[in-house]
């Protein structure tokens, strides 16, 4: 039996080396910010908003240009399960 993921980690990889990271809380909340937010603006100069999940009040803002990859990763919060 499959699980389902808490939440999804997401590694945002800029083309200076470096590697932020931001969470939502499913696929379909990611998939609705990078199809409606990042990629329509992919080669613009202008900051996009990411949202971050874990952190109130804070934002994080990118060059859509600047984004050389993402990494999705599933995040699991429960125990290992043993058959």
């Amino acid at each position: 039996m499959s699980r389902k993921p808490d939440e999804y980690a997401i590694f945002i990889l800029l083309n200076s080396g470096h590697r932020e990271e931001v969470r939502f809380s499913s696929i379909q909340d990611f998939q609705k910010w990078y199809s409606g937010e990042l990629v329509p603006k992919s080669d613009s100069n202008d900051f996009i908003n990411i949202p971050i999940k874990n952190i109130q009040g804070e934002y994080m803002v990118v060059r859509p240009s600047s984004i050389v990859g993402i990494r999705v990763e599933p995040v699991f919060f429960g125990s290992v399960e043993r058959l």
